[in-house]
């Protein structure tokens, strides 16, 4: 089975991740607005109108939910990129590989592996496409520490904002979301640098098909004799 073209679905993400960073910025311009018109209320809250109230809350909530859509987008464009390289690094390395396609989207949310799964899949796609053995993984290193912490933190302003009962709770939860945001903000530039690299790779992998190049010593479908792609799983793999 050939090669398949994955620059298009990466521009998709790539342009998904920068439309929702785009969102979070606003968004938390609009969060430290919104904190500083709370603080207002705890100091008087007669200084504040009704109608004021109301339209505050309005745009608050509304800048939540526009910035929830977006992340979801993000999420469905990075998820079909990555079954489109996934689909071609088994063509490069169908041994080098640790986890089942299932796992590229159970890998996310099931309970207690999603700290490693993912990043096993995506090391194992970069392993695969990466023309030299052993590739370097500091930006892969990276963007999955970013994503983590960010998760988690993400995770703890919602509780906060969830359970926020007076003005003073609701302002903090609302300072708090913006450290949320800024952290989702640098996973999602490391995010995109990762979708460059293994983009690159494959597209190397099909222009070297296309002329009948070599890379490396490999035929040009990319796959080394043997059947695994040079450092993944059973082929010198460092392990993670």
């Amino acid at each position: 089975m050939p090669l398949r073209p994955v620059r298009g679905v990466a521009i998709f993400a790539v342009v998904a991740l920068v439309c929702d960073s785009l969102v979070g910025i606003v968004a938390a311009g609009i969060d430290l607005w919104y904190a500083s018109f709370v603080d207002g209320m705890v100091v008087d809250l007669d200084s504040v109108s009704e109608a004021e109230i109301n339209t505050a809350d309005l745009v608050y909530g509304l800048s939540g939910i526009l910035e929830a859509v977006v992340y979801v987008v993000a999420i469905v464009a990075f998820l079909v990129w990555l079954f489109k390289v996934r689909a071609n690094a088994e063509i490069l390395s169908p041994g080098g590989h640790r986890r089942g396609q299932p796992w590229l989207i159970f890998g996310w949310v099931v309970p207690i592996v999603n700290f490693w799964f993912p990043k096993q899949i995506v090391d194992d796609i970069w392993y695969a496409s990466s023309r030299v053995p052993s590739p370097p993984r500091g930006l892969f290193n990276a963007w999955w520490a970013a994503w983590l912490i960010g998760t988690w933190v993400t995770n703890v302003g919602s509780r906060l904002l969830f359970k926020a009962d007076e003005l003073e709770s609701l302002a903090a939860a609302a300072r708090f979301d913006v450290v949320s945001i800024v952290l989702m903000l640098i996973a999602a530039v490391l995010a995109i640098g990762v979708i460059r690299k293994i983009t690159e790779a494959q597209e190397e992998h099909l222009s070297a098909a296309a002329v009948g190049m070599t890379y490396g010593g490999m035929p040009p479908g990319g796959m080394p004799p043997g059947g695994v792609a040079p450092g993944a799983p059973g082929g010198g793999y460092p392990g993670y």
